[in-house]
């Protein structure tokens, strides 16, 4: 089965979702939100571990919505972690994503 199929009377895009074709909504953000890497990865997650979740997003056209606040959530606690990390005065002991003491 191919993954993506046209409806030619209607000129709708359908995707190939588990066993069911859903209507494949436009990907990308609007031009008032920027994406980011926290973005990119949540929407793989979302596509390969909770598809159903995706096309519920997707079809209510709130995917959009989701991910600039999950994007935006990320960025804020990415932030905060290095802050302490640089306050703490010794980011070496943090080499590698390990905790040395």
């Amino acid at each position: 089965m191919e993954r993506f199929v046209t409806d030619e009377r209607t000129g709708l895009k359908y995707e190939l979702v588990g066993d069911y074709y859903l209507i494949a909504g436009d990907d990308e953000p609007e031009e008032n939100q920027p994406i980011g890497v926290w973005w990119q990865r949540h929407l793989r997650y979302l596509k390969e571990c909770h598809r159903g979740r995706y096309a519920n997003l997707l079809t209510s056209s709130e995917l959009n919505a989701y991910l600039a606040d999950i994007d935006r959530q990320a960025e804020e606690l990415f932030l905060r972690v290095v802050k302490q990390i640089l306050l703490d005065g010794d980011a070496a002991k943090y080499h590698y994503g390990h905790r040395y003491r």
